[in-house]
């Protein structure tokens, strides 16, 4: 049987319009990356992304002592025990996993209403974990605001709680890489200021 590589008749309606949203969530994301109108999102990203590390600890018989989140897209979380080399890398990797899961779960509309209800569940969870006031205030108003999406989409025409789920998906995508990015760089510079200094240490003792 010839294999068609023809684009043509590959993709429905449905298809198209998750490609759309898809590219413009990107785009947007791209644009508005350092204005305050992402601000939310990228704190939630910061949560999620702590969340895996919090995650993992557990799964690997630690225990997690405190979740903070802060003003500046920062975030800890502190944890005792535990396999460290599964914890540590497991904060992007984790943001890269949830945004997998939201993109996926944006297809189905049961699988968004699911996404949905484990992500306020979540938020709830945290509610009693998190170190710091910011982070509470983080999820309080993210477990409002994902509840009234979902009143909206189901008691009026407008579904837009797929693109919501959607859209903090892509973003978690983005910030894993973006965040992947900066740590290399970051240590390409240091390890470029210590080469730097123990070379003009060898020179001084020469």
């Amino acid at each position: 049987m010839a294999v068609n590589w023809e684009l043509q008749g590959c993709c429905d309606h449905d298809q198209r319009i998750f490609i759309a949203a898809v590219g413009v969530s990107t785009v947007v994301i791209l644009l508005l990356w350092r204005t305050f109108l992402l601000t939310p999102f990228k704190l939630i990203t910061v949560f999620l992304h702590e969340t895996s590390h919090a995650l993992a600890c557990k799964l690997t018989c630690g225990d997690v002592e405190g979740m903070q989140v802060h003003a500046n897209e920062g975030g800890v979380t502190q944890t005792r025990g535990g396999i460290y080399w599964i914890i540590l890398p497991a904060g992007y990797l984790g943001s890269s996993f949830w945004g997998m899961v939201f993109i996926l779960a944006s297809t189905n509309l049961l699988a968004t209403r699911i996404a949905a209800g484990c992500f306020i569940l979540a938020l709830f969870i945290v509610l009693f974990v998190a170190d710091n006031w910011f982070l509470r205030w983080l999820c309080l108003g993210f477990i409002v605001f994902i509840a009234v999406v979902w009143v909206i989409q189901e008691f009026t025409s407008f579904h837009i709680l797929k693109y919501v789920i959607l859209f903090i998906g892509v973003m978690n995508s983005l910030f894993s890489v973006y965040g992947k990015k900066q740590k290399a760089f970051s240590l390409l510079f240091h390890a470029r200021i210590i080469h730097e200094l123990l070379s003009s240490e060898s020179n001084v003792l020469k």
